[in-house]
């Protein structure tokens, strides 16, 4: 009963952010300076076309009445019609959310594979040389922008050493095209294509690197930081004592009481890279919902712009819904005290 209680307290909350980021959206878009239409058809646009544009986007109604229709069209999952590509918002983002997802879970298996044993491997040998050169590593990772680095390796890895492609999501006129999933690993190994999962992995190791850097490092930190805290308690003392296998004492009573900070920084990271993606999907040229998101917002498509925002919160509020559930899983005491607020 306590775990249902703190799952339903968590899912209410998470539909009152919801309600609240749609309204944030709504007023944002309508308060900008100017007129949306006209801003949208340019300045050489007669008033007649910006009327019609006008009537079309529902901007000639009530600002109540505006957000009415703006709501019952979530409800109904219809973001409007894009000016850009004259396509539902829909379709657009359905189209391009698969490759950002995409490049945001290599991003995060990354970060993961790498950030976690490098932290527990710092707090392991603290103020040694490993610790030392993980601080190291870590610092020189969150400050790097993830812009630059993304440069760096498309410069060494594809035009000095030509070893990775540097563009795009797949070869060009490559007999493959993902089907069921929308991500190209994960489709390739349902259709049996093994040429299609490595050509796949090879495009999406630079971009996946580039953005994961920042995030490795900030899990090693938190990593470090943790296991040092966890590892001061007396029950780890108490375990040393009665001899408990070292590998034992470390991945065990040090690394899983201690993972509840970086699974929380985790899910943050997680939900916050849809959003956060555009610079590398532009560097790259990876049609992902990011880049997207960047040409609508140049075209002041305000439609699309509003469908991007709406779908990225939503995706935060769902994955930090999961990492509140997956927390509470890890620490009983996080859902008690979830449960009895």
């Amino acid at each position: 009963m306590e775990f249902f209680r703190f799952l339903l307290r968590r899912v209410l909350w998470s539909l009152l952010v919801l309600v609240g980021l749609s309204m944030v959206i709504f007023i944002i878009a309508r308060a900008v300076p100017g007129d949306p239409a006209r801003m949208a058809l340019g300045p050489t646009a007669t008033q007649e076309q910006v009327a019609d544009l006008q009537k079309k986007l529902g901007l000639d109604r009530p600002i109540v009445e505006q957000y009415g229709l703006f709501v019952v069209g979530l409800a109904h999952g219809d973001l409007g019609r894009s000016l850009l590509t004259e396509r539902p918002v829909n379709d657009d983002i359905r189209d391009t959310f698969a490759a950002t997802l995409e490049l945001v879970l290599a991003t995060i298996f990354i970060a993961v594979v790498c950030g976690v044993p490098l932290g527990v491997a710092a707090a392991y040998w603290k103020d040694r040389w490993p610790d030392n050169a993980v601080r190291l590593v870590a610092i020189f990772s969150a400050v790097t922008p993830s812009f630059f680095l993304a440069l760096l390796l498309q410069i060494l890895a594809g035009y000095v050493l030509h070893i990775l492609p540097t563009t795009g999501r797949l070869p060009p006129n490559f007999d493959f095209a993902p089907g069921y999933t929308g991500l190209v690993l994960v489709d390739s190994i349902i259709a049996g294509r093994p040429d299609a999962f490595f050509e796949g992995l090879r495009y999406l190791l630079l971009p996946a690197i580039s953005l994961a850097a920042a995030t490795m490092g900030q899990m090693a930190r938190i990593t470090r930081s943790s296991m040092i805290d966890v590892s001061s308690q007396d029950y780890i003392e108490a375990s040393r004592a009665f001899g408990v296998p070292e590998w034992v004492r470390v991945c065990k009573y040090m690394l899983r009481p201690s993972f509840v900070p970086p699974l929380t920084i985790l899910g943050l990271e997680f939900a916050s890279l849809i959003g956060n993606a555009f610079v590398v999907e532009l560097v790259f040229a990876w049609p992902g919902m990011a880049a997207y998101g960047i040409r609508t917002i140049l075209q002041k498509d305000l439609n699309a712009v509003m469908g991007v925002v709406m779908v990225s919160g939503v995706f935060f509020v769902l994955v930090n819904l999961v990492i509140d559930l997956l927390v509470g899983l890890v620490d009983p005491r996080v859902r008690i005290r979830g449960s009895r607020q």
